[in-house]
């Protein structure tokens, strides 16, 4: 497992969450069966370069909490053929504000926003109910063993 955590927010702190990062990527290589040589790159933003990213590359003029880049777009959700699965860019402000809005820790929607970001790199969507369900199964499976939903650790 690779994991390489940037922080292009210049807001403290969202360097320390490698630690949950891992837990939550070991975790949903042994529930997906992920090659262990599986790579992925975090990328903290800001709301501002989020909607830069959100409008240049998917025509979306908004901001959003999290994009993710898979490498191969195209590989079915349990065929994993290059190791390195994508990028995920996270926004920091909008974890703040969901964080509150949803009433758990910064924490816990870093961590769900890593793992529904991680989620989609490995193939899996929500364009539909049914795929809806099955992404939020997955969600709970890799995410509230490690950080529950009523999770008031540090916020950051």
């Amino acid at each position: 497992m690779d994991l390489n955590v940037y922080n292009r927010s210049r807001r403290k702190g969202y360097v320390n969450y490698r630690e949950l990062f891992t837990e939550i990527f070991q975790r949903a290589q042994s529930i997906l069966e992920l090659p262990q040589d599986a790579a992925v790159s975090v990328i903290f933003v800001t709301d501002k370069k989020m909607h830069e990213i959100n409008r240049d590359y998917r025509g979306v003029d908004r901001t959003t909490d999290v994009i993710s880049f898979a490498l191969a777009d195209n590989q079915d959700e349990n065929d994993y053929v290059a190791s390195e699965l994508g990028d995920i860019f996270i926004n920091v402000d909008a974890a703040d504000r969901q964080a509150v809005d949803y009433g758990h820790s910064v924490r816990r929607e870093i961590g769900f926003l890593f793992t529904h970001g991680l989620l989609h790199l490995c193939g899996f969507d929500h364009q539909n109910k049914d795929e809806e369900q099955e992404m939020i199964s997955y969600q709970k499976k890799i995410l509230d063993a490690i950080v529950s939903q009523d999770d008031e650790g540090e916020n950051k």
